[in-house]
């Protein structure tokens, strides 16, 4: 079950990335008052209403020829064809400009459900500003403010109401539902032909050729497996061609819907920042994550290349200190027969449930090996640990003051529930709440 898609889209300087900061309740995207200064579409998450959902901030569009605007003009296109519910932003201040036209063509095109938004209507007075952009014909403009925060509620309301229904995961609780992510060119597409052991994706040299996005369900020694593939691109052509651009949001949604995740790396070509970019997605959305190093034939060894390799992998991916890491290539099959088996544990521990019992001794026996801290002469007493759910598996902490958690000691007791219960591949979630 995957989040719906909010882009937004307007020519440039009406006021976007404000907005989007302010749905997505952190400053992500840069706010500067220069036309255009909003370079890549920027992703990350909202919620109204109990309703979750994923955000994109576009550059602006405009109907000029110059490189950067015909560069924006195609990351739009490319949201627009993301995207659910497209929220049109526009100036009140400016009235109806020729390139607002010009996006208005566009997403009439789009057939795609609009709400349009007339920004920097400040106050009351200049509410009679928005009647003019009826001329745009998606209906009613909603006046906001990105300066002071006015009129999201009412916008966010009218953006719900386009959302799709959402539909229930059609597949049994016992079937492990894997995704491959990673940049163009890792090897993903070959690595899902050497699983299913026939060529059922395109394979090419060539980055980002993968173009449809299908579930492929296989079974391997009684065991039922989904494939969901991240790669898929609808379209052909020179927007597409930057998948790192491109492939973030697809990659997004198949996380959603995966109990594991695999992060491919490319071992002929390293580690680079793009990578950690990807493998974040998968740790922030709590899945179980397998780091596959693909291309290992391709690699000259001698005795220290592969333990040289994996300690630049922890180094660089801190925050998967938990996930193992596996060598193999789908051109020659080596070690490919581990990965199934890998992927299977990884999905037993990413559900697995602990008896409190059980747990409390080893919380009780790891305070008694290192005591809890004290802060302003105050020591944080623990009660007991509850486990409360899986997928990841999530533990309440009942203390005197969840201020006197420190990350550290959490750090510590989560280290304990490890060496303890193994959780080899999933992260686990350590809650601090005050014993009623």
């Amino acid at each position: 079950m995957t989040n719906p898609v909010v882009a937004i889209v307007g020519r440039p300087n009406v006021g976007k990335s404000t907005i989007f900061n302010r749905i997505a309740g952190e400053r992500i995207s840069i706010v500067e008052d220069v036309p255009g200064v909003t370079r890549d579409r920027i992703y990350s998450s909202g919620e109204w209403l109990n309703h979750k959902f994923h955000i994109i901030d576009t550059g602006g569009i405009d109907i000029g020829d110059e490189p950067l605007l015909v560069q924006i003009r195609q990351q739009a296109e490319v949201a627009i064809d993301e995207a659910d519910v497209i929220i049109f932003m526009t100036n009140g201040r400016d009235g109806v400009t020729a390139a607002d036209e010009e996006v208005a063509k566009m997403l009439h095109r789009s057939n795609k459900p609009v709400v349009l938004a007339v920004n920097k209507i400040d106050n009351p007075d200049m509410r009679d500003l928005i009647y003019d952009f009826y001329v745009l014909g998606f209906g009613e403009p909603y006046p906001i403010s990105g300066a002071h925060g006015t009129g999201l509620g009412d916008l966010l309301d009218a953006v719900v109401r386009h959302f799709p229904k959402r539909e229930p995961n059609d597949y049994e609780e016992d079937v492990i539902k894997f995704c491959l992510i990673g940049r163009p060119n890792v090897g993903k597409s070959s690595l899902v032909n050497a699983i299913l052991g026939e060529e059922r994706v395109i394979v090419s040299d060539i980055a980002g050729t993968t173009r449809d996005a299908v579930d492929t369900t296989f079974t391997r020694e009684g065991q039922e497996y989904v494939i969901i593939d991240t790669a898929g691109m609808r379209k052909r052509g020179k927007i597409y061609e930057n998948t790192e651009k491109y492939s973030v949001l697809r990659a997004l949604k198949a996380i959603e819907r995966s109990d594991v995740v695999l992060v491919v790396l490319n071992a002929e070509e390293g580690i680079i920042e793009q990578d950690k970019k990807i493998a974040g997605y998968a740790h922030e959305a709590g899945r179980g994550v397998i780091i596959v190093v693909n291309k290992w034939d391709a690699v000259e060894k001698d005795d220290k290349t592969l333990i040289e390799f994996e300690r630049k992998i922890r180094d660089h991916f801190q925050f998967l200190d938990y996930a193992p890491i596996l060598f193999v290539s789908a051109k020659t099959k080596q070690r490919l027969h581990k990965l199934l088996p890998l992927i299977q544990t990884v999905s037993e521990n990413h559900a697995m449930r602990v008896q409190t019992n059980v747990l409390n001794e080893v919380i009780m026996d790891a305070i008694a090996m290192n005591p809890t801290p004290t802060h302003n002469g105050q020591r944080l007493k623990i009660y007991y640990v509850t486990q409360v759910a899986v997928k990841p598996p999530t533990f309440v902490v009942f203390v005197n003051d969840p201020e006197l958690m420190h990350f550290s000691y959490e750090r510590f007791l989560e280290n304990r529930i490890r060496d303890a219960f193994g959780f080899e591949g999933t992260p686990i979630k350590l809650i601090a709440r005050p014993r009623k």
